[in-house]
């Protein structure tokens, strides 16, 4: 097949076009940039409103998942505006690009996240729960309803609402792994909310699950098993076996921060199971959380290791 990526250089992208390619299939990158003389991709300018449609003639399928990085800045209110445009504008220049084709798609797997369901608490919640009341979930609403000039066109349209993504290469993990690795690890605030986690590994399955298989609208991308603050705090310091008496403060990352972003990012608490997936008979990898992390940090149960 031939699958266009958008967001290729991302943690996720890299990682889908990398495993997509291992099996043979074309990947064509999706790129803000002029293209290079043989050089293979499309090049858009999504905030221009711009893409090159013509490229976009006999493909298999489309993973659009570029957008401004939630937690990479302060969210001032230009950035959150940044946060909201990068993902709408962009979806919105795609859909009906797509829309247009004479030979579209068959399928377009556009990105979205569980921040959908804003704070659901101690309440586990799948892809029937309303959409919460809060910035990310307003973002997450306009951002899958972006996408509705390529569902009016007769192509098939997957928005997967993806959890934390664990990886030692970048994201949540990456970033806690220095601390723990020191025994300076510990729980955030109060460790009671939940965390809902997926794998690398399983995320490149479940999206190239989506991509071939009949199903459309939201998919929760995260692991049957999710955990609390907690609970992740002491499983990743039982795998690098180190200690994990360092509390945070909740007071803390909201200073650095700021408190909405501490609060999307650290302290809300959802915990969302995957509805769709488990219906499909989809098989995780890494189904819980000891394993998976076991398996992305190459630590066997035995490993005795200072």
């Amino acid at each position: 097949m031939r699958i266009a990526i958008t967001g290729s250089t991302g943690l996720i992208g890299t990682a889908l076009g990398r495993s997509l390619a291992a099996d043979g299939h074309e990947v064509v990158p999706v790129v803000r940039r002029p293209l290079t003389a043989g050089e293979v991709g499309i090049s858009w300018d999504p905030s221009g409103g711009t893409i090159d449609t013509a490229a976009l003639e006999g493909l298999d399928a489309v993973v659009h998942l570029a957008g401004a990085g939630i937690g990479d800045k302060r969210w001032t209110d230009e950035y959150k505006r940044t946060i909201l445009e990068s993902r709408t504008k962009g979806t919105d220049v795609l859909a009906r690009a797509l829309a247009g084709l004479s030979d579209p798609p068959s399928v377009l797997v556009s990105a979205s996240a569980i921040g959908y369901y804003g704070d659901t608490g101690d309440s586990a919640v799948t892809e029937q729960a309303p959409a919460g009341d809060d910035f990310l979930a307003d973002v997450c609403v306009q951002w899958e309803g972006a996408a509705a000039p390529a569902t009016e066109a007769g192509i098939r349209v997957v928005h997967p609402r993806t959890g934390i993504v664990l990886s030692p290469e970048g994201g949540a993990l990456a970033k806690l792994l220095p601390l723990f690795k020191v025994g300076l690890g510990g729980r955030m605030g109060s460790g009671q909310q939940w965390w809902s986690w997926i794998t690398l590994p399983d995320e490149v399955a479940a999206i190239r699950h989506l991509i071939d298989h009949d199903v459309s609208g939201p998919v929760n991308l995260t692991a049957p098993d999710p955990a609390t603050n907690s609970q992740l705090t002491k499983v990743l310091g039982s795998v690098l076996h180190r200690p994990t008496l360092v509390p945070v403060p909740s007071f803390g990352p909201k200073l650095l921060l700021g408190g909405e972003l501490a609060d999307a990012l650290l302290f809300n608490s959802q915990r969302v199971l995957p509805g769709v997936l488990d219906a499909q008979g989809f098989s995780f990898a890494h189904p819980d959380l000891e394993g998976a992390l076991r398996a992305l940090l190459d630590r066997p149960a035995d490993d005795a290791a200072a």
